[in-house]
């Protein structure tokens, strides 16, 4: 045990010297002043506060001064500990690297002693063993991995897999205390090393044939280090395989408000000169008819203006609704086409003069004498506010479905705030594990209640908002924070494809969280690729590469990563084109990288709750962010495409949702939107058009 005394401000704080064994400090404490503290932290880890044996009420703050000015400003206090009376204060939470700061303070005209116990694990990604590795698939473009070895994990293997002669490069850099690195072919056998003395930069370049390799850094002599590892790959012959284009139409101006789309002539699988394709945009557009063709194909993709009275319109205004025959999917099961992103089931106009229009994705038809309005709109009053569910075009695909009993939707997360067992009023009840379920909320954030409420907010019952699905079932268990009953991803998944299997549904698994990877959850995932799909954040720290688990979407075709998309504005109001992957100068980005695969919407409306002395208050939070956020916006897609189509597999799933995405960025697929943003009404009528017998 050491003492020490504290300083009272921010620029006078003492250091803490953290580490992974817990250091504890004896102080005493008045309400003449605070006491604080400061540590820094070299790499992600897990912090771990305790404040015990203190007489009086004490209050702990962690706190991160964020723009370097020396004060607590709004904001910067991230986490804190208001247990009463003189109950021991704790604070359990992952942070980033960076410098961060502790308030202990005390009740006015009150004093005590105090001893305060810190430590900070880092957080540990890479397997300790080569049956342990942890996987990773290597490019020509070099990816970047941060990690940490010391006493307690001494060891980190990396396993990579080449498919024809490759150049190998590695460079080990960022290191505080010594470490070593080796390359291993695949039985373990060094192949190369780079032993450099000290913390100086390491490097190990080689040309390598096809087969299985592993990357070993280790620490040298008891040192502890954080260190980067930089992987790349390049094929000798220069040849990669990159996915196939698709075509992604032409849009002209904006005009009072509203995007027209101009006319484009799309090639289907059946080529004809006779049909015309009209693709819309993500806001809502005005698709004026024109006689031209015998067959004209409408793809509305989503509207982000729908709250705002915005409607993907087909105006048929020099019509009268008598002269047409209309057949809805719903009704009559549709026309099956394919207008180049796979066959569909299309609704069904044809003239009195013979002319055929096919549409998905409209929300109202306009004819001479009256407007017709297809898509679903329930009575919850936040719907109109939930720009996310209506750019993805979720209001049209609630006309084919709402969710099944097929389908389970598992959100491994935090666990969920609730008062003596009661959740947020506006969620539908998930099940839940009786001694894992409750929200501790140590980071003050209600992450858990956030995501349930995009899936699974009870709908069109007149109350707060919408969930996404209406009907399938939701089993959320707590994964984060290390509580007594938390579980981790191995056996949270476990218990998720268990509950699964015994009722005969497909899986889908919501994963807003970076981390806690391992060779057994990767296992699970390679075991359950016809049930299980997993759907993983791409990560915030807008990285030209993925974080893990969402890098395993580069190894299993049912893993999906999930990018972050603006709506019509920016956090600060600044406006945006929708659709346009999110990045803040000197603020988080969403990631991208290989095997991104779509993006969805961020920073939107969904359910909070907030901590105090008396339980949890029950609210909503308007701008969700993160692509944590995003994730459970596919999710939700996924879970209704499943509801149509459940004898899908969990790769067939990923490839609709792949197949289906509204093109953004370079066409056709890349590395900083994947295959575009997601298209709930498109991706529920592919997967309803292979049921029946389509390609």
């Amino acid at each position: 045990m050491s003492t020490t005394f504290s300083e009272s401000s921010l620029e006078t704080a003492k250091n803490l010297n953290t580490g992974v064994n817990p250091q504890i400090f004896s102080d005493t404490l008045n309400s003449a002043h605070s006491n604080f503290y400061s540590f820094n932290l070299k790499g992600r880890s897990s912090f771990n506060l305790e404040l015990e044996d203190s007489s009086a009420n004490a209050q702990v703050d962690l706190i991160r001064d964020s723009n370097g000015n020396a004060v607590v400003d709004d904001g910067e206090v991230i986490s804190s500990s208001v247990f009463g009376g003189a109950k021991a204060e704790s604070i359990n939470q992952t942070l980033d690297a960076g410098l961060y700061y502790v308030k202990v303070s005390i009740d006015e005209g009150l004093e005590t002693d105090y001893k305060l116990a810190v430590s900070a694990t880092p957080i540990d990604y890479a397997g300790d063993s080569l049956q342990n590795a942890r996987q990773i698939t290597l490019h020509s473009k070099a990816k970047n991995y941060s990690d940490w070895v010391g006493i307690s994990d001494t060891n980190d293997y990396y396993k990579f897999a080449l498919n024809t002669k490759s150049d190998f490069k590695l460079g080990l850099s960022g290191l505080s205390d010594d470490a070593q690195v080796q390359l291993l072919d695949g039985n373990g056998n060094t192949l190369a090393n780079s032993l450099n003395v000290g913390i100086t930069n390491q490097s190990i370049n080689r040309t390598l044939n096809p087969g299985t390799y592993y990357v070993r850094v280790n620490s040298y002599e008891h040192g502890e280090s954080f260190y980067n590892l930089t992987l790349s790959a390049t094929g000798v012959s220069g040849d990669e395989t990159i996915p196939t284009p698709t075509d992604s139409g032409t849009l002209s101006s904006i005009s009072n408000g509203v995007q027209q789309l101009a006319a484009s002539v799309i090639t289907s699988v059946f080529p004809d000169s006779n049909t015309q394709y009209v693709k819309g945009t993500l806001r809502s557009d005005t698709f004026t008819y024109q006689s031209t063709y015998n067959r004209t194909i409408y793809s509305g993709n989503g509207n982000v203006d729908y709250g705002s009275g915005g409607r993907d319109l087909l105006d048929l205004s020099t019509f009268s609704s008598t002269s047409a025959t209309i057949k809805l999917v719903e009704s009559t099961g549709g026309v099956m086409y394919n207008p180049g992103n796979g066959t569909r089931l299309f609704d069904d106009i044809t003239l009195s003069n013979g002319k055929q229009i096919l549409f998905e994705g409209i929300e109202a038809i306009k004819f001479a004498d009256k407007t017709i309005n297809l898509s679903v709109t329930p009575n919850d009053p936040l719907f109109g506010q939930q720009w996310n569910l209506h750019m993805m075009g979720v209001q049209d695909a609630w006309r084919l479905t709402k969710g099944s009993d097929k389908v389970l939707i598992g959100i491994e997360d935090t666990g969920l705030a609730a008062n003596n067992g009661v959740l947020h009023p506006d969620l539908r009840s998930p099940n839940v594990i009786s001694n894992n379920y409750l929200d501790e909320m140590t980071n003050s954030i209600a992450h858990g209640t956030k995501v349930e409420g995009v899936i699974g907010a009870a709908s069109n019952n007149g109350i707060g908002m919408s969930g996404i699905n209406w009907n399938s079932e939701i089993f959320h268990i707590d994964v984060m924070g290390g509580d007594p009953g938390d579980y981790d991803l191995v056996s949270a998944t476990q218990t998720l494809i268990n509950q699964a299997n015994s009722k005969g549904q497909r899986l889908v698994v919501n994963l807003s969280l970076t981390g806690g990877s391992s060779t057994q959850f990767e296992q699970l995932i390679a075991n359950n690729q016809n049930t299980a799909l997993f759907v993983v954040a791409a990560g915030n720290t807008n990285a030209n590469s993925l974080e893990s688990p969402a890098d395993l979407a580069n190894n299993y075709l049912n893993v999906l990563a999930v990018g972050g998309s603006w709506g019509v504005k920016d956090w600060n109001g600044n406006p945006t084109t929708p659709g346009t992957r999110i990045s803040y100068q000197g603020g988080w980005g969403s990631n991208k990288g290989n095997g991104l695969s779509v993006m969805a919407p961020s920073e939107y409306l969904t359910t909070n709750a907030t901590k105090s002395s008396n339980g949890f208050t029950f609210d909503y939070d308007q701008r969700f962010n993160g692509t944590s956020a995003s994730v459970p916006n596919v999710v939700g897609v996924a879970s209704l495409v499943w509801s149509v189509n459940s004898n899908l597999t969990a790769t067939q799933i990923k490839t609709i949702l792949s197949q289906t995405a509204y093109d953004l960025g370079a066409s056709g697929y890349d590395t900083e939107y994947g295959y575009g943003f997601v298209n709930a009404d498109a991706a529920v009528r592919r997967a309803m058009a292979l049921a029946q017998g389509a390609a």
